[in-house]
């Protein structure tokens, strides 16, 4: 329990002392008018409160990311607590606030124009192409989870609740954002951290009376737990599967949304970094949940290993026991809700990615249509796909595009002329990860499995020789 109770503590410390020092270094000032006062256009700009734009970026970040991820993650072990909280404040929380706060310099731009901006057109064209084909997978992938479920639990048709799915996410991607996304948000973001609340609590209750063992962090305890360790390496593929409640690069697609919205620059520590810390301690709650509730890691594995048994299945689980009725109210919601209000983010997302890079204004119903309607057909296309085969491209691609959003914003800070080593040590690590999964890992997943021998040397010379490139190049840029 005291490992617990840190971990949280730690997080909750990170916010306002780590996320203090980065605003201030940023230099947020509430002289600058925020995009949302300046272009205010009713539909994507569109002033509101602090504390509606928080529980809105949480809930687009989050979804089942925090709670499945870390579900998976345990499987390897405490190991999985250190990342989340370590990842999460010098991370994650981090490439939240400058995807969001450099949109917000930026007049409210997409992050591939912000990436070109300062990595030039040709990571500016790449990251419209990946951003953009990644929003999609996003957005199919809560499709068909959550279309999925809804068919088990009613017994209705799939093709229904594809339909309908898809039919309100086309809604919520050409309303303005304060109709539908403003309005009903805040009550999905509420209910997704009042679970987790209630899911620490009652896990801190039942270890204080003896009826779960809660184990502690130990030096012993560092190991990789998973069943399969020859294919699930606890490096690299850790911090793959862990990627929401510690670094997610599919978070920086969604900061630009609520960049247009907040009222102050001051107000993006709370929204962008703030959020970032709210998810690591949903993942630290549920990480800490699927570890305790069946006895361990080890044993955590051993259930997994059951047909039917998944991170769907855990949630379930852990709320009807721990909560009772209550809880199981809160698992539907946790894992169809919030996966839906995930999706029909990143369709809009992917619209407002597309309008930047054509110079489209989207104040007309009719224009936002012609955009949307193409992605609509695409994702629908994709929906046909097995859910595990969708869900295989976003892993990798999610951490990829994080490493992109690093050295954007490390090169920022060295055009400004203040040290980088912020965001440039965090994008060398995960150049490192990624290129070490590519190399390390099993060709179902996407890797070419090579001997650790060889895929960790050649990981980490490429890792320092990006490190050393980026040095190069911002030896070269002017600051301004």
């Amino acid at each position: 329990m005291i490992t617990f109770i840190l971990l949280i503590v730690g997080l909750i410390a990170g916010f306002f002392l780590y996320g203090k020092f980065v605003e201030r270094f940023f230099g947020a000032s509430d002289q600058i008018d925020p995009p949302a006062i300046k272009v205010n256009n009713g539909v994507d700009y569109v002033p509101m409160p602090t504390w509606k734009v928080f529980t809105i970026e949480f809930l687009n970040i989050a979804g089942l990311g925090p709670i499945f991820g870390a579900i998976l993650g345990a499987m390897y072990g405490p190991m999985a607590y250190l990342w989340i909280v370590l990842g999460c404040i010098f991370m994650g929380a981090v490439h939240d606030y400058f995807s969001g706060m450099l949109s917000v310099r930026n007049n409210g731009a997409s992050i591939p124009e912000i990436v070109g901006k300062y990595l030039g057109p040709g990571f500016q064209n790449f990251m419209r192409i990946f951003s953009l084909l990644l929003l999609i997978f996003v957005g199919v992938a809560f499709v068909s989870g959550p279309a999925e479920l809804l068919t088990t639990l009613t017994k209705g048709g799939l093709k229904f609740w594809l339909y309908a799915i898809f039919a309100y996410y086309l809604i919520a991607t050409l309303l303005p954002i304060n109709k539908i996304i403003g309005r009903i948000y805040p009550l999905f973001g509420a209910a997704l951290l009042i679970m987790a609340v209630g899911i620490a609590g009652a896990m801190i209750y039942f270890g204080s009376t003896g009826d779960i063992t809660m184990k502690e962090l130990t030096i012993g305890s560092l190991k990789n737990w998973h069943h399969n360790p020859a294919e699930n390496i606890l490096f690299p593929m850790m911090f793959i599967v862990i990627s929401c409640g510690a670094l997610s690069g599919f978070h920086s697609t969604q900061a630009p949304m609520m960049a247009r919205c907040i009222k102050k620059e001051s107000h993006g520590r709370h929204v962008f970094y703030g959020a970032m810390i709210a998810e690591g301690i949903v993942a630290i709650i549920w990480a800490t949940a699927a570890m305790n509730f069946f006895d361990g890691p080890a044993e955590l594995n051993s259930t997994m290993q059951v047909d039917g048994h998944n991170p769907a299945w855990v949630v379930n689980e852990i709320s009807r026991t721990w909560l009772g009725a209550v809880g199981a109210v809160f698992a539907i919601v946790g894992v169809i809700a919030c996966p839906i209000t995930t999706g029909d983010t990143a369709f809009r997302s992917a619209r407002l990615t597309i309008a930047d890079v054509l110079k489209l204004d989207q104040s007309s119903i009719k224009r936002r249509l012609w955009v949307s309607l193409p992605l609509f057909v695409i994702g629908f296309i994709l929906s046909q796909l097995e859910f595990a085969t969708i869900w295989k491209y976003l892993g990798l691609s999610n951490q990829v595009l994080a490493v992109v959003v690093l050295w954007a914003g490390a090169m920022y800070l060295a055009k400004t002329g203040k040290p980088h080593w912020m965001l440039s040590l965090p994008a060398t690590f995960m150049t490192t990860v990624c290129i070490t999964y590519l190399l390390v890992a099993p060709v179902k997943n996407g890797g070419l499995f090579l001997d650790t021998s060889i895929g960790y040397w050649i990981g980490g010379l490429l890792g320092i020789g990006s490190m050393v490139l980026f040095l190069f190049r911002a030896g070269k840029t002017k600051y301004r």
